[in-house]
């Protein structure tokens, strides 16, 4: 018997293109999960196992019968030692996993120790609960347009203050070492500092990325293997949670404060702000490009539709490469290039 799934809540997110799900509607799809052009990772075969529905019977190749409870249950069996559950069918939702997804997941993890990591980069479609307390749950949520609501003000009354401030024809590199060769900074090179510092951000998107959010924390480091989880062990977790995919502000807010303070200690103050605004501009692009390679339905052959199979493969098979998001420039160098014939998407 063949097997029926309804992906009608998946077809928008899905990285080849809604259009390609939508003409494979009702047709069976084995020979292309194998490929060529592309092999589904074992990742992406499981996540299609969540929108199972029942079977198709033999000769009835326009009707489903209806799910047979003693199949789901053994579907959930089979499933037990993969660390995967259905979502929709709540009576095999938590029996088999290793957390309470009925519980709040940040105190939980630390405790699943050597199988943290397995478990944490085999995707579900379901929402994560991180906190009891419903206020820190908030905090923890941001909507995608509340970054940009937030930010871009900053951005631009910041970028006026800076501008304003060089015109005065104060500022002047190397000051601090020396007056009789230091380099005057005129309001004109705004836009190249500015540019400077989202190519500075683009680099600590990266550094980021693979050596703070993809640490691999100690398995008998309870507290280490929160903190991944709060900071990005989550989003691997639940790639699709649409309210865990842009930073939240009260915490962005402590980390750019961070970096602000350093650039005041390394460069002349306008120079300063003017570099970190240009990395504050970075930042907000970034948090939007993640969200829409995410819940986006890029035209197929835009670089923005071959950023978004590059990032779902991220997710779904190669956690130990492919660190750049917003550009994978910085991939190259760093030699964590996803493949190119492992992301080749089909006609």
């Amino acid at each position: 018997q063949r097997r029926r799934g309804d992906l009608s809540g998946f077809v928008r997110l899905h990285p080849g293109g809604e259009q390609l799900l939508r003409r494979r509607a009702g047709t069976d799809v084995s020979a292309a999960l194998d490929g060529p052009p592309h092999r589904h990772s074992a990742n992406a075969r499981r996540w299609l196992e969540q929108y199972y529905v029942g079977e198709i019977e033999p000769g009835d190749e326009q009707g489903f019968a209806a799910p047979n409870p003693a199949t789901v249950a053994q579907l959930c069996a089979w499933y037990q030692d993969d660390l995967w559950v259905p979502q929709h069918y709540n009576h095999c939702l938590l029996p088999q996993d290793l957390v309470d997804w009925q519980k709040p997941l940040l105190w939980q993890v630390g405790y699943l120790g050597e199988k943290y990591d397995e478990w944490v980069h085999q995707p579900v479609d379901r929402p994560i609960r991180l906190f009891h307390s419903d206020f820190l749950e908030s905090l923890s949520k941001t909507a995608w347009y509340v970054v940009f609501m937030v930010w871009t003000p900053v951005v631009l009354y910041l970028s006026w203050v800076s501008y304003t401030s060089l015109a005065q024809g104060n500022t002047r590199l190397f000051s601090s070492f020396t007056t009789e060769y230091s380099i005057p900074v005129h309001k004109y090179y705004f836009p190249f500092i500015f540019l400077l510092g989202m190519i500075l951000w683009s680099l600590l998107e990266y550094l980021i990325h693979r050596f703070v959010f993809h640490m691999k924390p100690p398995a008998s480091n309870y507290y280490l293997i929160t903190l991944h989880f709060l900071l990005h062990g989550q989003h691997h977790k639940s790639p699709f949670d649409s309210s865990r995919l842009v930073f939240p502000p009260v915490p962005a807010s402590l980390v750019i404060g961070f970096f602000y303070g350093v650039l005041r200690l390394l460069l002349p103050e306008v120079l300063g702000l003017s570099v970190f605004v240009g990395g504050l501009c970075g930042y907000v692009i970034y948090d939007m490009m993640h969200y829409y390679l995410h819940y986006g339905s890029p035209k197929k052959g835009t670089y923005l539709y071959g950023l978004k199979a590059y990032h779902v493969k991220h997710h779904f098979e190669h956690q130990k490469s492919g660190f750049g998001i917003s550009t994978r420039f910085w991939d190259y160098p760093f030699r964590t290039l996803i493949p190119e014939e492992s992301f080749k998407k089909e006609d």
